[in-house]
């Protein structure tokens, strides 16, 4: 089995605190905010307790778009003071974020520059640039990512584009977990569940592609070396320590993209986890669906169907793929609070619990839903173009919503399964998004398989419960998800007999790429 392992230099071989410690602190980084969590570990639950919330604000200069990470080092120093000053027993402390995106440190260990945001505009038009010079194909057979110009690869493919001198300048790449860490602790490495992302790590070997950025004429010197989730780093730096009042914690790297760490705490049965017949939802803004495998998938027939091959805690890969989610909810609720229409998730939800069934259906992913002036009527457009019923009101708009969330599930799913050649008996829904039971219903009728819901805080679980591992409080993946089903409440729904129409599900299917 792949352990999770310790850079033992930093600790002499030892674990950071004794077994007796009871707090481990989250950082959870998001696009739009951020937040430090401690974890209360009694041995046989967590207990979860937000410490410190902080809005993360990117920063646009001469066109640019950046991330803030100074300001962003300032509000976890500041969590981590407010953590020393109402905790005792603080064992460690870990940072988890978004994947893709870097900083760059120089030969004198000093940060070149801001790191560039993912939607920041310079890499546009990049991926047919890199397709003349290397197929995109052989990359993703040589990576299994999804091809996505503000990947790691095709930003750095864009600095040489452009003649950035930080480019050879660099000595570590450090992806944005990784940048953290190297703030608390002094320590260098990359972290192997962020790195993945990157598209520039052989899912197979977990080893760096330096054939690829040597075929883009990039240094590959600065890229580090690859720790698992559970890695303890080091300790807090001196002054970090004196700082923040904490003395020399651990800072141990959990599962550092924060769908990583979520799928480490989806409450899977262990009877399903040893026969992989189980699938997952991180449900938010974004829904990312996948099921936990053993090996990667690379053909065709993957990069036909758009899948990605992430790594997972204990060299698990996460097959995946990325679906619109929430954010067609989120939208249509802004959009009527501007015409004065001001209704709260719930009364939203129930609206569309009390529309008909059998509503119009829409593609979730279609690009009119990517960034809409007014999302309910471009879901109305849609419908009335597909010759379907257009749908009026709060209540039917996002019936149509929803409904079709839980086909576009079954649809990807299905893709997943195929692959991989198994049958998922149980998807479990995790994250923010699986508080809403009307969704939850509905994907139980639509895949016809049970739905298990929760925790919310997956991903807060996920790093504290990957931290506890890498400091022997817990013995492996699976004693961490047994933790998670002891410690949250879980809400099962059924699929209903009639289920939603097979009819509509071959309408839905027709609708795809439309």
């Amino acid at each position: 089995m792949h352990r999770l392992t310790r850079l033992v230099h930093p600790l002499h071989g030892q674990p950071a605190m004794p077994h007796a410690a009871k707090q481990i602190l989250a950082v959870d980084l998001g696009a739009e905010s951020g937040r430090l969590i401690a974890g209360g570990w009694t041995g046989e639950q967590i207990k979860l307790d937000v410490v410190h919330r902080f809005p993360n604000r990117p920063v646009r200069v001469l066109d640019k778009l950046y991330w803030d990470v100074l300001d962003l080092h300032r509000e976890i120093l500041q969590g981590l003071r407010i953590a020393g000053g109402r905790l005792s027993d603080i064992a460690s402390v870990g940072v988890d974020t978004w994947g893709v995106d870097f900083g760059l440190i120089g030969q004198n260990g000093t940060l070149l520059g801001h790191p560039r945001h993912y939607r920041d505009p310079h890499t546009e038009n990049i991926l047919a640039e890199v397709d003349r010079v290397h197929p995109l194909s052989s990359i993703y057979k040589a990576t299994g990512i999804q091809l996505m110009r503000f990947n790691s690869l095709f930003q750095l493919a864009a600095m040489r584009r452009d003649g950035n001198p930080l480019l050879d300048q660099a000595r570590h790449l450090l992806f944005m977990p990784d940048l953290f860490h190297y703030f608390l602790s002094g320590e260098t490495a990359n972290e192997m569940t962020n790195a993945s992302t990157s598209q520039m790590l052989d899912p197979h070997t977990r080893q760096w592609r330096t054939d690829l950025t040597s075929a883009l004429d990039l240094p590959h010197g600065m890229l580090g070396t690859l720790v698992p989730p559970g890695t303890a780093l080091g300790t807090l730096r001196p002054s970090v320590a004196q700082e923040t009042g904490l003395g020399a914690i651990a800072v141990v790297v959990p599962a550092t993209h924060d769908t990583a760490a979520a799928v480490a705490a989806v409450p899977v049965d262990p009877s399903h986890a040893a026969t992989g017949n189980w699938a997952y939802i991180s449900s938010g803004t974004w829904s990312l669906l996948g099921l936990e495998t053993k090996t990667p998938y690379l053909d065709e027939r993957a990069r036909a169907a758009n899948a990605t091959n992430e790594g997972g805690v204990d060299g698990t890969i996460r097959l995946l793929k990325n679906i619109m989610g929430l954010w067609i909810v989120q939208e249509c609720r802004r959009a009527w609070e501007r015409e004065g229409q001001a209704l709260d998730y719930e009364t939203l939800t129930h609206l569309a619990a009390q529309a008909p069934a059998g509503s119009p259906l829409v593609d979730p992913d279609h690009a009119s839903f990517l960034l809409p002036e007014h999302m309910p009527s471009a879901l109305q457009a849609y419908c009335s173009r597909t010759g379907q019923q257009v749908p009026e009101g709060p209540g039917p708009v996002l019936r149509c919503a929803l409904e079709s969330l839980a086909f576009k599930y079954r649809f990807v799913l299905e893709q997943l399964e195929s692959l991989a050649g198994v049958r998922a008996e149980v998807i479990h829904v995790v994250g923010g998004g699986c508080q809403n039971r009307l969704l939850n219903q509905l994907t139980a009728d639509a895949c016809g398989r049970p739905v298990v819901a929760g925790p919310v805080e997956a991903t807060a679980a996920g790093n504290i419960l990957t931290q506890a591992l890498g400091l022997g409080l817990v013995g492996s993946l699976s004693d961490a998800r047994a933790v998670v089903r002891r410690s949250f409440e879980l809400m099962t729904h059924e699929p209903s007999r009639s289920g939603l129409a097979a009819a509509r599900y071959a309408f839905f299917q027709t609708l795809v790429g439309h």
